[in-house]
């Protein structure tokens, strides 16, 4: 089933990360400038309403000094800043609680011990209104112990109303800042990505054999991992490609030579029947060579698809294989080989299945084949060929050895002789040149 998601934009989710904290923060800050906007509103407010607590309470005393009665209603009207829009209400209660002058609905402060000290600034509720109330405390007098109590309440509107005008005065240039912000980070955004939309197009301009890397100057420093990547990747990919080309006409050059000889004696062999001048003893000697030649051509195309099989990038599903119990089988397979070379010919390893390793099962075998293949072209007639399987106990590892008592490789031909096609000269053996090339790649 095709996947249908849509691509992800990197840009919409960088604009996204940008403006996500706007969102968050805008709506935090509105609640911290609401509470700083009430603050700001109070303090002045506070100071008024503490001043006219203090001026009552100046009334108070100058009236207990003169022993007057304390008919305070119009002179503290006058004397306190009334707003037409707001409630205010004053109270004066004496030691015994008693009301002396004032509205006696003001509610009483409780829990709080009188002292002469500043007012006390508080709210209430009153008659389902909120008031701001100062309190304060003066000396009764001498001939009278205790405490004269003095309150002045004022409703809240002119407060909230410069709350809310600082606010205003703050958040509304914010609904003009934000969508400027906002635009300002789009435009940042596409200002920013120019440099990778640049890249792409260098990179879509490209011709498709163009395996040169990408140039790195222009190159952000956020973005040259990604070019050095994919330069990596495109050096690696030429150099396959430069290594298909070179077997491609290592093996084109391989097959003509074995296609030029089976051409070659068929043609022989058929101008000999038509002229009728070949013996059937020379017209076998013929057949002979022709079978022989097909037979090393179809073994080096076999061998050239084990070794594209084995140079193949697909992920290998491995399974537990006995190593020693297929290092056998494929021994008795070369048997009738060995037997025909009159080589000694064995295996050595345990007959219990202990030995086992992770791997796939054709690439093992293709590997040890190629090896005892190896082995015994190379090792002349009464030599020894031994297939070997056994566990290093210290390495922790399996070992799978071929030992014959060949020429061996000389020292500087042991790098050479895992390359395709490369075989030593003066051998007199017949061979592709791919069998340890194929082992390697397995290995």
């Amino acid at each position: 089933m095709p996947n249908t998601q849509s691509p992800r934009s990197l840009f919409g989710e960088l604009l996204d990360w940008m403006l996500a904290p706007l969102l968050v923060i805008w709506p935090v800050g509105v609640l911290l400038t609401w509470g700083v906007a009430q603050d700001l509103a109070r303090q002045p407010y506070d100071r008024e309403l503490g001043a006219a607590a203090q001026g009552l309470a100046e009334q108070v005393e100058r009236r207990r000094d003169a022993q007057q009665a304390l008919a305070l209603s119009v002179e503290s009207v006058a004397l306190m800043r009334i707003d037409d829009d707001d409630v205010v209400l004053f109270q004066v209660l004496g030691p015994r609680g008693e009301l002396l002058a004032g509205d006696a609905r003001l509610p009483v402060p409780t829990g709080l011990v009188p002292h002469s000290g500043p007012p006390l600034l508080r709210n209430e509720q009153w008659a389902g209104d909120t008031m701001r109330v100062a309190t304060l405390w003066r000396r009764a007098g001498t001939d009278r112990p205790g405490w004269i109590t003095v309150q002045v309440a004022e409703s809240m509107g002119k407060r909230e109303r410069m709350a809310s005008d600082i606010v205003k005065g703050v958040l509304l240039p914010q609904f003009v800042l934000l969508p400027l912000a906002a635009l300002l980070a789009w435009l940042a955004l596409a200002q920013g990505l120019k440099p990778l939309k640049a890249l792409s197009a260098r990179i879509r301009a490209r011709d498709a054999d163009d395996l040169s890397p990408i140039a790195e100057r222009d190159t952000p420093e956020e973005i040259l991992p990604l070019v050095q990547a994919t330069n990596d990747l495109l050096a690696r990919r030429e150099q396959a490609a430069q290594l298909q080309q070179q077997f491609l006409a290592n093996a084109a050059h391989q097959l003509k030579t074995p296609l030029a000889g089976l051409r070659t004696q068929a043609e022989l062999a058929g101008r000999a029947l038509h002229t009728g001048t070949a013996s059937p003893a020379e017209l076998a000697q013929s057949f002979a060579q022709i079978a022989a030649g097909s037979q090393r051509a179809a073994h080096m195309v076999n061998q050239l698809l084990a070794l594209a099989r084995a140079e193949s990038s697909a992920p290998a599903t491995l399974e537990p294989i006995d190593l020693a119990a297929l290092a056998r089988d494929v021994t008795q397979d070369f048997v009738p080989q060995a037997l025909e070379r009159r080589i000694d010919f064995g295996f050595d390893g345990p007959d219990s299945s202990v030995l086992q390793v992770s791997g796939q099962r054709w690439q093992l075998v293709e590997l040890l084949r190629n090896l005892v293949d190896n082995a015994l072209r190379y090792t002349p007639p009464g030599g020894e060929v031994t297939v070997r399987v056994r566990e290093d106990p210290y390495g922790r590892v399996v070992l799978l050895q071929v030992d014959d008592s060949g020429p061996g490789i000389a020292p500087d031909a042991r790098e050479r002789i895992f390359q395709p096609f490369y075989r030593e000269l003066g051998t007199g053996v017949e061979g592709s040149g791919l069998g340890l090339t194929i082992a390697g790649q397995i290995a």
